[in-house]
């Protein structure tokens, strides 16, 4: 699987009306902690496969989408299901602490 780039324009479509959970990896290309934790985002984006839809959003870009979900550090991973933001880790996390974030939300 490959990561997604979610933009304001395509938030609603892509992660907010999504037939799987959807984990939002929000950056900025100035964030160094961000490039430290995209390879564990892509990892699980292979690992979980078609039960979880993964891609990344540049706060940047999207003030409205930061403003929204109150985030105020890079990087901040958001976990959606059914159009439901249920998870939250903010930082650079080990890769066990997201699967355990993640898993519970996906199907086996």
């Amino acid at each position: 699987m490959t990561l997604r780039a979610f933009t304001e324009e395509t938030w609603s479509a892509e992660v907010l009306s999504g037939a799987v959970p959807v984990l939002v990896d929000i950056w900025a290309p100035w964030c160094v902690p961000c490039r430290k934790i995209a390879p564990m985002v892509e990892g699980l984006a292979e690992e979980f496969g078609p039960r979880l839809v993964v891609g990344t959003l540049n706060g940047d870009d999207a003030p409205r989408i930061m403003a929204t979900y109150e985030v105020l550090s890079l990087p901040t991973l958001l976990l959606f299901c059914d159009g439901e933001a249920v998870e939250r880790v903010v930082g650079v996390p080990k890769i066990d602490k997201l699967r355990a974030v993640i898993a519970p939300h996906v199907e086996n």
